[in-house]
């Protein structure tokens, strides 16, 4: 159905949609090209210093009208990232809300004098620009990616020491601000039923409703080459702090133990920013770094296990749902897998502590017909469930 022009739609989001490298871009993706379907669409977007322009990876057509906010340089090594939280913490700023912080009069100038049916805002890092859309739009709608303040939680609970305490911290801002800015909008879209709960705990008066992350609808990729090295694979945003965790408990709480029984295997890690875990990745041959890549579907089918040992985090990992849809059977830890439809032995395995993670994996080394059911069930569930248009299916805007 062409875009009927009579109908405006606004998005703004903290990450380009496009190339789909990541969650965010999944999820903020799918709900533009649903929004394309019947609107005419906006799209304002930040950009990230010395990235390339939004527009050269957007499908042409898929919006009317591009508006791009330059993001001031940063450095991006650990002792800078370090100084900026302190700071951060000192002013009692979550760190993202804070990254993507002032830039309300840009905004409102790029939007004046344009009237919207509807304004979308990505992520809860930009929620306080809804006093900028709200005058422009008949009504707003926050796309939640995670609940923040079970995000910071979480990490709080995994982390230690001064990361733990700043997580602490920031769990409480967090949620104070979730109080505030959550019931201002006409309806709030949770990854999951988990989400949703949280978020109606947090703020009674939002509406709140669950739109599941999704993937565009691909065909089974093949196997992998049997000619290749057996290998475990983990896809993600290595630059994410549940992601960069879940590097390090699987180097060396679960890697050693499967480096030594499988003299063949290789560990593979997938997705953009790599340089974010170089600590825990360099020195060894056969931990294998493949950066970002067009298909990770395609990536992913390429080993025998797809693994999330993820210790913190909030929303759904579409890093699993991906692995669903290359056919590939995944060890989880509960926290990785929460709300998804994860069932021990049925649509994947789930371990929590380094033994059983590696145990886990071994089992499925050690038994194609496993791998093969487990894969099986877990692209049917894809197919059912987890494309753009199954999750089109619980909009109704």
């Amino acid at each position: 159905m062409p875009p009927d022009a009579s109908r405006l739609a606004l998005v703004l989001a903290p990450e380009a949609p496009y190339p789909l490298a990541g969650g965010g871009a999944l999820r903020t993706a799918s709900l533009l090209h649903y929004l394309a379907r019947t609107h005419a669409v906006d799209l304002v977007v930040f950009r990230q210093p010395g990235a390339p322009h939004p527009a050269d990876a957007l499908p042409k057509g898929l919006v009317r009208r591009l508006i791009v906010l330059d993001l001031p340089a940063h450095r991006r090594s650990v002792a800078a990232r370090t100084l900026r939280n302190a700071a951060r913490l000192a002013r009692r700023a979550p760190p993202l809300v804070d990254r993507f912080s002032g830039f309300g009069a840009e905004i409102a100038r790029h939007l004046n004098g344009f009237r919207y049916d509807l304004g979308v805002v990505e992520h809860f890092w930009c929620a306080p620009y809804w006093k900028e859309l709200a005058p422009q739009c008949g009504r707003t709608l926050l796309n939640l990616h995670n609940v923040e303040s079970e995000l910071h939680r979480s990490c709080a609970g995994a982390d230690r020491g001064a990361a733990g305490f700043a997580h602490s911290v920031f769990h409480k801002v967090a949620l104070e601000l979730e109080r505030d800015w959550l019931p201002r909008y006409s309806e709030i879209l949770a990854a999951s039923e988990a989400d949703a709960l949280r978020a109606r705990a947090i703020a009674p008066a939002a509406q709140v409703s669950v739109y599941p992350n999704a993937i565009p609808a691909v065909g089974l990729p093949p196997a992998a080459d049997a000619s290749e090295p057996e290998a475990v694979a983990f896809s993600a945003n290595f630059e994410y702090h549940p992601n960069r965790s879940a590097v390090r408990f699987f180097r060396y709480e679960v890697w050693p133990r499967l480096r030594d029984r499988w003299p063949r295997l290789v560990w593979r890690l997938i997705g953009k920013n790599p340089q974010a875990v170089e600590d825990f990745t360099s020195g060894d041959p056969r931990i294998q770094v493949t950066g970002p890549v067009e298909d990770a579907v395609r990536e992913l089918a390429r080993a025998q296990v797809a693994v999330a040992p993820l210790l913190s985090g909030s929303g759904t990992r579409l890093k699993i749902i991906e692995a669903w849809a290359a056919g590939l059977p995944v060890v989880s830890t509960s926290v990785g897998a929460e709300g998804l439809p994860a069932r021990d032995g049925e649509t994947l395995l789930l371990a929590d502590s380094g033994r059983a993670f590696a145990a886990a994996v071994s089992r499925l080394l050690a038994s194609p017909d496993l791998r093969r059911r487990l894969g099986t069930c877990g692209r049917n569930l894809v197919e059912q469930r987890f494309t753009w248009e199954a999750a089109w299916k619980t909009l109704n805007f």
